[in-house]
């Protein structure tokens, strides 16, 4: 992999990150944790892995994104506005009275495949995305990206069951495997391991990497088994980039106070400037 490349795409995800700091806050409302710890696999899906002209021109052959975690949709609306989906001054009506960003991914955000926010649904929707595009002939790929609490509902292995069954190569699915939700550690809530090897169980090609680490998530992003889905579990720190919120369960749903926005900024702007000396 690149270094060049790697390196670009962490300066992009921290300004990402800044994003997020600042329609939170401002928003006074977000899922800032999970859009911290997820924003690196989106950033390496939009500013490397998909063709993003396609999808602008809306061809029949381009990929799609589900963000079936769509609580997480901060980081995902930061992508798409400096991607030129939507102008970026608009992410400071993130939350806000007759806005278009909505606190969940709603198809009327340009770039936005589907509305998604009700857990468990991403995963059988981009199946079936996945299944009629195979059948159309389509060259386009389907990624769509759930979180690991998410695992607990029962249509995310309905879907699991049907991608291995029509043989989707054309298929990623990513798991935020952050090991925390809104309720605390995920193991606590309801057990998920040996998470990995469910996914096998079930008949898809599995990936483990670390989710914060481009040098690992681009391989996998691109990885392609004939025949065979592929799942990928992407382990992750919650509220990644932001020292006080790491690996806390309690900045699941949370605003910071002014102090703490203020500390959360100097912190992503210093790690900023580290990586654009």
């Amino acid at each position: 992999m690149d270094n060049n490349i790697i390196h670009s795409l962490e300066i992009t995800a921290c300004r990402r990150r800044i994003d997020i700091v600042n329609m939170i806050y401002h928003a006074k409302t977000g899922h800032i944790g999970g859009s911290l710890s997820s924003v690196d696999l989106l950033t390496a899906l939009y500013y490397h892995v998909m063709d993003l002209e396609k999808i602008k021109a809306k061809s029949p052959d381009r990929d799609r994104f589900v963000l079936s975690k769509g609580h997480s949709v901060e980081g995902f609306y930061a992508i798409l506005a400096d991607c030129g989906f939507f102008p970026k001054e608009e992410l400071s009506t993130y939350a806000q009275f007759h806005t278009r960003l909505a606190c969940h991914p709603t198809s009327k955000v340009p770039g936005v495949e589907v509305c998604t926010g009700s857990l468990g649904h991403g995963l059988p929707v981009a199946v079936g995305m996945a299944l009629g595009m195979q059948r159309d002939g389509s060259g386009g790929h389907v990624y769509v990206v759930m979180g690991d609490g998410e695992q607990a509902e029962g249509s995310v292995w309905e879907a699991a069951m049907a991608g291995p069954t029509y043989h989707l190569d054309n298929l990623t699915a990513i798991v935020d495997r952050n090991h925390l939700q809104i309720s605390g550690n995920t193991e606590n809530v309801m057990c998920l391991e040996p998470l990995a090897d469910r996914y096998r169980a079930f008949g898809w090609n599995v990936v483990e990497i670390c989710g914060n680490d481009f040098s690992q998530m681009i391989p996998a992003l691109t990885t392609q088994v004939p025949g065979k889905p592929t799942a990928i579990i992407s382990d992750t720190i919650k509220g990644k980039g932001v020292s006080f919120m790491e690996n806390l369960a309690a900045w699941h749903h949370k605003v910071p106070t002014e102090e703490q926005y203020h500390q959360a900024i100097d912190e992503l702007n210093a790690h900023l400037q580290q990586l654009t000396k």
